[in-house]
């Protein structure tokens, strides 16, 4: 995938709960639903001045308009992740592109994920983690 790129299909993943990881790494997020892969994403994340922060994160807000107060930019599709700002949403994504923390995805990757997820839903912030073959994600 090239920056900008993002893919989704939803056919044969029964309902079942959402999870979303990202790779900071490869540059890539994916929704899961029942285990089963719908969607993914190249993303852009923080500069090295403001770095996306690691780790397991429940979504807290969801806002399809939000605006932010700190840098007064369009964040269309917000999915708050911390107290401080940290979110997935909307973006331009391409070479050269960075944020203050925030994971940006494609627009419209950004209204899929939106539309799929619900409060509570966690999303796991990772730098190249691996995992074997059918071994679960224990951050989940």
């Amino acid at each position: 995938m090239r920056q900008g790129d993002h893919y989704w299909d939803e056919t044969g993943a029964p309902p079942g709960p959402v999870v979303v990881t990202v790779d900071l790494a490869a540059q890539t997020v994916s929704v899961f639903r029942a285990g089963y892969e719908i969607g993914t994403a190249v993303i852009i994340y923080g500069a090295d001045d403001k770095p996306t922060p690691l780790g397991v994160f429940p979504i807290t807000q969801k806002d399809a308009d939000h605006v932010s107060n700190l840098y007064n930019a369009p964040m269309p599709y917000m999915l708050r992740l911390t107290n401080d700002g940290i979110s997935i949403h909307g973006s331009e994504v391409g070479d050269g592109y960075v944020t203050h923390g925030c994971i940006g995805v494609p627009r419209a990757f950004a209204k899929r994920i939106f539309d799929a997820v619900k409060l509570g839903d966690r999303v796991i912030v990772t730098n190249g983690e691996r995992l074997d073959l059918g071994q679960p994600i224990t951050a989940a």
